[in-house]
């Protein structure tokens, strides 16, 4: 790789609102993401928000037990309908009391009858793509998407591998965070461990980060490191059980999916901009139905100090990006592949 290909994207686009802008209309409208869980929206009448990039998503199972999600916008003024989660009969608007069926129809709107002006047929509910896997619902924005299974690649079948069952699975907890920092940053933090050692004494403790055992990989759209526990791992995580290797992917833009070596678990959630200098994230925790209770205090407290550390980080290198007397940075060619692949995945996108 030359020099020229070990350059980072321009350090003004991680904090430039225009590049936001963009990326919200050539990215996060355009690619799936992980919105939540099939047992948030379980039975006839359930709903559940969440949101898509700057996207406001409704999760609905209407009363044939079909998932269904929309746009979370009222098609009258521009109201957001729900927020949330619940169960309703209809979802109506709280601004002006239009009412739409769990099918997404218009069923009422004060006053039409008298004044009309509007074809209610069309004004249903815009609704978005949504597939699942397993537990898991992802949602894309454009209609003319093709299907998730393009997103996943092989994700499922290397998760299957290592002798974890998604379906049979139970959720545990969700941990939300909001970070000073642009999404990008967070991405990019996820997708090497390069620094690892000097970052996170405690993951280095237990994990093999040395470069011979820590694998990284790219699909198209997929971005995987993986690896074996040490031998004699230290610290207060226990990594030994049917689980043999850890493996963390990204799937652009911004869902990850982390399976720690141990007891079978997995955890999956979005990185979502919230504005040029700041992301939301949260991750759902999933673990065997018999996982000991000691074993998943142990599990989320090392992976709470993991995220503690990251805060940092990311925050620090906002600060020093947001600058402006120096233009870009440098990637080690090997070390922050998975980088430069996802950045090179934003430059097609935003092209």
């Amino acid at each position: 790789m030359s020099t020229t290909e070990t350059r980072t994207i321009p350090w003004s686009w991680y904090a430039d609102p225009a590049v936001l802008r963009v990326e919200h209309e050539r990215i996060f409208r355009r690619y799936w993401q992980y919105v939540g869980r099939t047992d948030e929206v379980s039975e006839p009448g359930s709903f559940h928000t969440s949101r898509a990039g700057d996207i406001p998503v409704l999760l609905v199972r209407d009363r044939k037990d079909t998932l269904r999600a929309f746009l979370n916008v009222c098609r009258h003024r521009g109201s957001i309908v729900c927020k949330g989660s619940g169960k309703r009969e209809t979802l109506q608007c709280p601004y002006h009391a239009w009412t739409y069926g769990l099918d997404g129809r218009l069923l009422a709107a004060p006053r039409s009858d008298r004044e009309g002006g509007f074809d209610g047929e069309e004004l249903g509910l815009l609704p978005l793509q949504l597939e699942t896997w397993g537990p898991f619902v992802f949602v894309n924005p454009d209609s003319d998407a093709p299907p998730l299974s393009e997103l996943l690649e092989d994700v499922p079948e290397r998760i299957a591998a290592a002798g974890i069952d998604v379906d049979a699975l139970r959720f545990l907890s969700r941990a939300e965070s909001e970070y000073e920092a642009n999404w990008k940053i967070c991405a990019e933090n996820f997708l090497e461990c390069y620094h690892c050692p000097t970052a996170h004494p405690g993951f280095s403790a237990v994990m093999d980060v040395s470069p011979d055992a820590y694998l990284l990989e790219t699909g198209s759209l997929r971005m995987t490191q993986h690896g074996p526990p040490r031998p004699e791992p230290r610290g207060t995580y226990d990594p030994t059980g049917e689980v043999e290797r850890g493996q963390f992917h990204l799937l652009f833009p911004g869902t990850v999916v982390n399976v720690m070596p141990g007891r079978p678990n997995l955890s999956i959630g979005p990185i979502v901009p919230l504005g040029p200098e700041r992301t939301y994230r949260f991750l759902d925790y999933f673990v065997a139905h018999d996982a000991d209770d000691h074993w998943i205090e142990e599990m989320l407290a090392f992976d709470a100090q993991v995220g503690a550390e990251d805060r940092v980080l990311v925050e620090r290198v906002q600060a020093g990006v947001r600058s402006g007397l120096l233009e870009e940075g440098r990637l080690m060619p090997q070390s922050e592949q998975l980088v430069a692949h996802f950045q090179a995945l934003l430059i097609d996108a935003l092209a």
